[in-house]
């Protein structure tokens, strides 16, 4: 069956320091032992999780995406996470997924997190990115946007039309819009029980494995991160989960146990049908 082996990264980020974060996370993904095909870094990796675009806002042709090129290709793994971005007259907290051989997708952040006024630096994306890999599709996202249900559900996808001989395995498949919902993110600790509880409750709405990547540390807001990062598989049961540490942990996903929870517990075939507009 197939399988999926993903690397998560939670480390402390030293505030509105590129060079600094860059060298730390080169030195961690050098130093996973493990075969792995996706590593996920956390939100604004490069910075911290900062107010400050103009002075440190990049071109999606800048250092740090050239940065994750050359690590991605040298490692020839898929590397993923946000950082601040300059669009014509525009910032974005943004996504990239970029590939081992330089190909790049992104998201930019739909919801912009109030509180630390984030909407009034920063302009909101409008489009999802589910990208593919080896058969998996895979829903990314940012921090934020984990309270918002709506926005990642797995909607479904229409199979009527498809042979009725169709497998109810392979049914299951083509019905699910993706099988992997990831959240790179900055969640202090003080909000950390949300954290853990919307991760759980998206993977178990959406019978999708569930991905939280978070920071550790203190940053230049005096705000504390104690991780949390973990994963959660298609029923809310926690495969992996680390507290107030740095760390890269490395797990594979298999399809089997997902194909499983949706034949046995097809409730994606009650699920409404929406469209966003």
């Amino acid at each position: 069956m197939s399988t999926l082996t993903i690397t998560t990264i939670q480390t402390d980020l030293v505030w509105e320091d590129k060079v600094a974060n860059l060298r730390n996370l080169q030195s961690k993904i050098e130093g996973i032992g493990e075969r792995t095909e996706l590593v996920i870094l956390p939100e604004m990796f490069s910075t911290g999780f900062s107010m400050n675009a103009v002075e440190l806002a990049e071109t999606m042709d800048g250092p740090t995406v050239q940065w994750m090129r050359q690590i991605a290709g040298e490692h020839k793994i898929i590397l993923t996470g946000s950082l601040i971005i300059k669009e014509q007259d525009h910032f974005y907290n943004r996504l990239v997924w970029m590939l081992p051989n330089g190909q790049f997708g992104y998201y930019d952040k739909r919801h912009l997190f109030c509180l630390s006024g984030e909407e009034n630096y920063y302009s909101s994306g409008n489009k999802r990115l589910i990208a593919s890999v080896k058969g998996w599709k895979i829903n990314l996202q940012i921090c934020y946007d984990l309270r918002f249900p709506v926005w990642s559900r797995n909607r479904k996808v229409d199979v009527a039309s498809q042979d009725l001989n169709t497998t109810a395995v392979e049914e299951a498949e083509q019905a699910s819009e993706y099988d992997v919902l990831i959240f790179v993110a900055n969640w202090p600790s003080k909000r950390i029980n949300a954290w853990k509880a919307l991760l759980t409750a998206r993977a178990i709405e959406n019978q999708c494995f569930a991905i939280g990547v978070n920071r550790v540390g203190v940053d230049g807001n005096n705000l504390v991160y104690n991780g949390n990062t973990l994963v959660a598989d298609p029923l809310g049961n926690i495969l992996y989960e680390v507290v107030d540490k740095e760390d890269v942990s490395t797990i594979t996903l298999t399809k089997k146990m997902l194909e499983e929870v949706r034949t046995q517990l097809p409730f994606w075939k009650d699920g409404d049908s929406f469209t966003f507009l």
